[in-house]
């Protein structure tokens, strides 16, 4: 089915469960890019953006993008997303200075305002319900992308047992009229397949209606979740030439921490748009999945699942993947869909040979154990004076094991996907060497971290011990719809 960037954003996700996406991708010169070269991000955000929200006016465009990034008021840089020097040739894409400390904010503090103009493009005078399941940052940062605007209520879902104690506070915390927050007794993997579920449960969206509501969704299976992900890459790329580490034109090489598959999947259509990225390496955890299917071309869930330090890519279902092989198994949708039916009833399937090497010439894959990640971030504060989340050191990780495998010493950007303060205690740990002390609470290890770092707190999480807990629900993966209804008292 065709719809408008308006309509796609508006349901979030088609009334299959298919995932829309573009039906073209834009492509830019090398003059586009040098034009690019001046903008700050936000004026950068607007013309990236406008390539593909072609119903949207150009003057409400540069107005949202200019309330979601307004420094100082939501953003602790002026930069939006700085770009650090780690090592020579090696760069750090730093995208965790939003409200809430982690990558998701970039996309979700302006979701919201796209979502209210979508309404409106659509007349569609519903009240839209975002309907979330979260490995731990994407919850938080919907639920405050989406407190208090008027004309949405937000549900998120969350395992009980998968997330940081910072990640579990920020969202139990959570203020705002039309937020609701319950913990799931499962994995990720449960939650999202439960929202899946709800999102096309007929007799749910029936009931909905009655009430003038409708689902949507604020993962990055929504197109205006993922869309604003694009822009980060060009800004960290035009950062890079505007510093002379690399001539417009030169090849970038990226490694980005990866779950649900949505951010290197931006950075896969920031390259196909014409940016000059190289290898994209996809850097996963214990939860490995996503390495053995670039390496393979089988994709196969049925494995262990594992509770790591680096809860947001505890995932082993990557909803986004079904975009790439869209594009890359010759945009044919049946294709895909036999695919995606495949991996529902069997819990695997295996592209064809033509669509595995389209990803194997496009992505390296690689993953990191937990050892490897916590010596990850003892090594680079050791030699880089640089203190890494434990995602940010699974790409780290990946892409030593990659250089040193392949020879490439093309530049690389590696994604810093969230602030080391929200997973202290694993952070402390690497750096100390020795587990944090079992009495000291989740605050006082934040003022730990600082002493040790030298880095400040960031101020979202500083006073989160002084907000009451407002959401203490808990619900078996079987009883998500129910918990859905009574909240929304349907």
């Amino acid at each position: 089915m065709e719809v408008s960037a308006a309509q796609a954003i508006r349901s979030g996700i088609a009334p299959d469960g298919g995932l829309f996406t573009p039906e073209t991708i834009p492509a830019l010169t090398q003059a586009d890019l040098q034009a690019l070269l001046p903008l700050t991000y936000q004026e950068l955000a607007a013309r990236i953006l406008s390539l593909y929200l072609t119903d949207f006016d150009p003057a409400d465009l540069e107005r949202m993008i200019a309330a979601a990034y307004a420094y100082p008021a939501k953003w602790a840089d002026p930069a939006i997303t700085p770009v650090t020097r780690l090592a020579e040739g090696q760069y750090v894409l730093e995208l965790f200075h939003g409200p809430t400390c982690a990558f998701k904010d970039v996309a979700l503090q302006l979701l919201p305002h796209l979502m209210t103009q979508s309404g409106a493009l659509c007349q569609d005078t519903r009240e839209i319900v975002i309907l979330v399941a979260t490995s731990g940052d994407t919850g938080k940062a919907a639920l405050e992308g989406f407190r208090d605007v008027p004309g949405t209520r937000i549900v998120v879902f969350f395992p009980e047992q998968g997330v940081s104690d910072i990640q579990r506070l920020q969202m139990v915390t959570q203020e705002g009229a039309n937020t609701a927050v319950v913990a799931v007794r499962g994995n990720f993997d449960d939650a999202q397949n439960g929202v899946k579920q709800i999102f096309t449960d007929p007799a749910m969206m029936a009931r909905l209606a009655r009430r003038g509501m409708a689902f949507s969704s604020a993962n990055s299976i929504n197109w205006g979740r993922l869309a604003p992900q694009l822009v980060y890459y060009f800004y960290g790329y035009l950062e890079l030439c505007r510093r002379g580490a690399l001539k417009l034109g030169d090849p970038l090489n990226v490694a980005v921490p990866t779950g649900n598959f949505g951010n290197i999947l931006a950075a896969y259509f920031a390259k196909e748009m014409g940016l000059p990225l190289g290898k994209l390496i996809c850097a996963s955890n214990s939860n490995n999945v996503l390495t053995d299917f670039i390496a393979s071309g089988a994709y196969d869930r049925k494995r262990p699942f594992y509770t790591t330090v680096s809860p947001s890519m505890d995932i082993l279902i990557s909803s986004n993947l079904e975009r790439l092989l869209y594009y890359l198994g010759g945009q044919d949708a049946a294709k895909v869909r036999r695919w995606m039916e495949q991996l529902k009833s069997d819990g695997a399937y295996r592209v064809d040979a033509a669509t595995a090497a389209r990803i194997a010439d496009r992505f390296g894959g690689g993953y990191a154990s937990e050892a490897e990640t916590l010596d990850t971030i003892g090594r680079v504060f050791r030699d880089c004076g640089y203190v890494m989340d434990t995602h940010t050191a699974v790409g780290k990780a990946v892409y030593d094991r990659y250089a040193a495998a392949s020879g490439d010493r093309t530049p690389v950007l590696i994604a810093a996907t969230a602030s080391p303060f929200k997973f202290n205690s694993s952070v402390l740990r690497a750096l100390s060497g020795s587990p944090a002390g079992e009495a000291a609470s989740e605050f006082e290890l934040l003022e730990q971290l600082h002493a040790v770092s030298g880095r400040p707190i960031p101020a979202g999480l500083r006073a989160l011990d002084q907000k009451p807990v407002r959401h203490d629900g808990v619900c078996a993966k079987e009883a998500m719809a129910g918990a859905v209804a009574a909240i929304l008292e349907v």
